[in-house]
């Protein structure tokens, strides 16, 4: 069967002029779908924008779409103009918002919602197929219906070690094109799923039903092997939490003789607790950690079910600064923000002397507690607002002015004259692309009352 992966075009594609990673999940898709002997190819719609060109060109008989909340009628749209062109084609949806909100896609043009990780139910998909299964009796999907989807029995999480490498010669023509700011060209490496926290803003942790599930660091080595890029960006729900395992990772990267430069997340709580970790990773290539610091108020923090302090904050800023490591530091503002909120937001921000730090808003993201116990207050259900630059939820500023609050964090929380010294280390790339993001979160963050 020829089978085309989509990753759909960005719903503001001057972000992808900062950062664009790889489509890492089509990636293993293909994977799968090839082992069976099936004929696969993947289109990223973000940098070849011609869709219908390339399904014309190709002709699958099955089209397979992902995307975030952001992306759903971006999805809906491709789903549907592909259908007008041949009616017999397959449509299968998945990824993120397919697996928390599986209903926004009940469309006359989607054919089937793939429902958590689908590496093996689309090979099951595309076998049932073309041997006449019953497409109802695959775990892990829902089947739109005008009466309400049907839903088959749930598939469990896969174990991470049973799935195939991704195959990134499907991405082969694009792959200059992945990068982070100044790491370029950038590769996406993922080592786990979930996490051990239970932030009520993020969906990630429940979506494996609280597991956290781990590859062995065997194979992310051999994977890293055949990964070209200088750059990796691991793009774990959350990399350092299982402590002993990345410990165990980083001595077998070495012991390989694989020297990249890395990118992850990690928690103020493990960077705290485990100082020495950090200090290994650094030794083998270690250049950044995203850290959601999120906010300046223990009891913001309790409250969100962080699980850290701010002494545990200032702790983890100076431990990743005596090893070398830039911290990416990463804040969500509360649309109840007041202004004296945001003086000390901005305030605690340069206290930490951060080298980096951007400010996002706190969105109630389908999938998420805070979503369930907030979705009456929404201001707005557009899902392109879905961007955590657009605050969903009532300000207690107006709107206008909370939005003005929220670009002066961004030109007033991290002076230039920190910011150089690290820009630097990456050369005139990474400064432009730090110049460039500036403005683009400040022209959208200024105008984003507008779009509502």
């Amino acid at each position: 069967m020829k089978v085309l992966l989509i990753q759909p075009p960005s719903c503001d594609p001057i972000t992808d002029r900062v950062f664009m990673f790889e489509p890492l999940a089509l990636e293993y898709l293909g994977a799968g779908l090839k082992l069976d002997g099936h004929e696969v190819r993947l289109l990223d719609a973000r940098i070849e924008p011609d869709i219908d060109g390339a399904f014309d060109g190709f002709r699958p008989d099955l089209v397979g779409l992902t995307g975030y909340t952001s992306h759903v009628n971006i999805i809906k749209n491709i789903a549907r103009r592909l259908k007008e062109r041949s009616p017999d084609l397959l449509v299968v949806v998945g990824g993120h918002h397919a697996t928390v909100r599986p209903a926004d896609f009940n469309e006359p043009c989607i054919d089937m919602v793939v429902i958590g990780e689908g590496v093996f139910t689309l090979r099951e998909i595309v076998w049932a197929v073309g041997n006449g299964g019953n497409l109802a009796h695959i775990r892990g999907v829902a089947i739109p219906n005008p009466r309400g989807m049907d839903f088959s029995e749930p598939r469990p999480y896969t174990d991470l070690n049973e799935l195939p490498f991704p195959d990134r010669t499907l991405t082969a023509p694009y792959r200059k094109n992945y990068f982070s700011e100044w790491f370029k060209p950038l590769a996406s490496v993922r080592t786990s799923l979930g996490c051990t926290a239970r932030c009520n803003f993020c969906a990630l942790w429940s979506i494996t039903g609280g597991k956290y599930l781990r590859r062995s660091p065997e194979a992310v080595v051999e994977e890293l092997r055949g990964v070209a890029e200088p750059n990796v960006f691991f793009c774990d729900d959350e990399s350092m939490c299982d402590v002993k395992r990345m410990d165990r990772l980083a001595d077998l990267i070495r012991e390989a003789g694989i020297r990249k430069n890395y990118f992850l997340y990690g928690r103020v709580d493990t960077i705290v607790d485990h100082p020495e970790l950090f200090a290994k990773w650094a030794k083998i290539g270690l250049a950044q950690v995203f850290v959601g610091m999120e906010d300046f108020s223990d009891a913001r923090l309790a409250a969100m079910k962080k699980g850290v302090t701010i002494a545990q904050q200032e702790k983890a800023v100076k431990i990743l600064d005596d090893l070398g490591v830039m911290m990416y530091a990463s804040y969500m503002v509360d649309p109840a923000y007041t202004r004296e909120d945001f003086r000390n937001l901005l305030g605690h921000v340069r206290r930490l002397k951060h080298k980096y730090a951007t400010f996002t808003v706190l969105t109630p993201l389908p999938g998420t507690e805070l979503y369930a116990a907030r979705e009456e207050e929404l201001i707005s259900r557009k899902p392109e607002l879905y961007d955590m630059i657009h605050a969903l939820l009532p300000t207690t500023l107006p709107l206008r002015e909370f939005n003005e609050e929220l670009a002066n964090l961004w030109v007033k929380a991290v002076p230039f004259h920190r910011v150089l010294p690290t820009l630097a280390r990456f050369g005139l790339r990474g400064m432009l692309m730090r110049i460039r993001l500036f403005s683009r979160i400040l022209e959208k963050a200024r105008a984003a009352h507008l779009d509502y």
